[in-house]
């Protein structure tokens, strides 16, 4: 696992673009941020009340989260100089690359990224409720709490519904992965649930990656007493070929997947309601056994 905890509970983020940045600072003032949010836009003097910095270079120190809210030519350019500048890592907002079938884009984006942790491209990035830091260019009905659930969905859309539930669960964390071109499905799961103050761990998938490290991460979660418990999207045709075109992932059939999730001892549901009250259960009680 990369350095994911520093980019998910960082003390600075840098936030580039124009509208979209503009919510995510918006947000971090609503959920009480109290780190250091600075904008970076080469036109403006200041941004959602905030002074706003020329480049990564005037920045006065090197980001511990960034908001990339730019084209995609453009976020190379950025990924490239937050990495040379020590940065903790990057949600990367853009669309055009493997999820519209071009690959080239996505493997230059990863060589500018190189060991600095990414989420996406094509990517939300997440509410951390825990700490007030939310790299989120959009509405969100989290609120903040001392403990609670992580959630892990590999769309935006249904991400912000979960976060307008009124169920009496404690959301932690609302994350979202976008292509996972670097930070896969195991990988996030890894990081947050290294969290002490997540008590379990919800996913919506289309595809899981990295099958064998995420059956080491759900064996972990139990061993700590979290419970997993997984949506998986895409059962159908149709929802095979939705997620192939949504985040470029490859969405595996109904019987395989469903023995696959028994066999590492994940649980899984059927809808969304049934994912938010088996989080429920897993926050008050612990795996299922």
């Amino acid at each position: 696992m990369a350095d994911l905890p520093r980019l998910l509970s960082p003390r600075s983020i840098a936030v580039f673009g124009g509208g979209w940045a503009l919510k995510v600072i918006e947000e971090c003032d609503r959920m009480g941020f109290d780190g250091n949010v600075w904008p970076v836009h080469p036109g403006k003097a200041e941004i959602g009340g905030k002074r706003a910095y020329a480049s990564v270079a005037d920045l006065p120190a090197a980001p511990d989260a960034a908001f990339v809210g730019v084209n995609r030519h453009a976020t190379l350019e950025v990924v490239q100089a937050l990495r040379d500048c020590g940065a903790g890592g990057a949600v990367l907002f853009a669309s055009g690359f493997s999820e519209t079938g071009d690959e080239d884009l996505q493997q230059a984006l990863l060589d500018a990224a190189g060991e600095m942790p990414v989420l996406g491209p094509n990517c939300y990035g997440f509410v951390n409720a825990l700490d007030g830091a939310v790299i989120w260019p959009d509405q969100q009905g989290c609120r903040r709490v001392e403990r609670g659930v992580a959630i892990i969905s590999q769309s935006s859309n249904i991400a912000i519904t979960m976060t307008m539930q009124r169920r009496g669960l404690p959301l932690a964390y609302v994350a979202c992965l976008g292509n996972a071109a670097q930070t896969g499905v195991a990988d996030l799961s890894e990081a947050l649930l290294a969290d002490d103050r997540v008590t379990a761990l919800g996913l919506y998938i289309e595809g899981i990656g990295d099958a064998a490290a995420f059956a080491e991460v759900v064996a972990r979660a139990r061993a700590a007493s979290k419970g997993v418990v997984v949506l998986k999207a895409g059962k159908s045709e149709a929802g095979r070929a939705a997620a192939a075109t949504h985040t470029a992932s490859l969405a595996g059939g109904t019987v395989a997947s469903s023995a696959y999730l028994r066999q590492i001892g994940a649980g899984e549901v059927a809808n969304l309601s049934d994912l938010m009250e088996t989080l429920k259960i897993l926050h008050a009680y612990g795996p299922i056994q």
